[in-house]
């Protein structure tokens, strides 16, 4: 059974490691409430106040989230660990309420450039 799950930076469409996506069905542009911070060359999502985060969901199969969640250090012991966490949320997609994964930063906003627009590629 496919999974859905929200990107909102490297794995975005025309980001860097987009890529990864090529065997996912992309189902349109979404937002989710949180903040976005620049952790170098990639971004950490906080959910929750903040201001609104720009990306986009796709249909994914579990082979792919499993491959996602190894690129994103879930349950991986190394130096990624604990950085993010997987979550299920709700978001809007075409006018419609989905039921997505989104990784969550799990490190806070403090000591890190918070990005404004909520868009990660809009950062140059």
């Amino acid at each position: 059974m496919p999974d859905l799950i929200f990107v909102y930076g490297a794995l975005r469409k025309g980001a860097s490691n987009d890529w990864r996506m090529k065997d996912a069905r992309w189902l349109g542009p979404a937002e989710v409430e949180g903040t976005l911070v620049k952790i170098d060359w990639y971004p950490g999502l906080v959910l929750g106040s903040g201001g609104l985060v720009k990306g986009g969901v796709y249909e994914i199969s579990p082979e792919l989230l499993k491959e996602l969640d190894a690129f994103e250090g879930i349950g991986l012991e190394d130096d990624r660990n604990g950085e993010y966490h997987r979550v299920k949320r709700s978001v809007l997609v075409a006018g419609a309420s989905q039921e997505v994964w989104i990784y969550e930063w799990l490190k806070g906003i403090e000591g890190y450039e918070i990005v404004s627009s909520g868009d990660w590629l809009a950062v140059g």
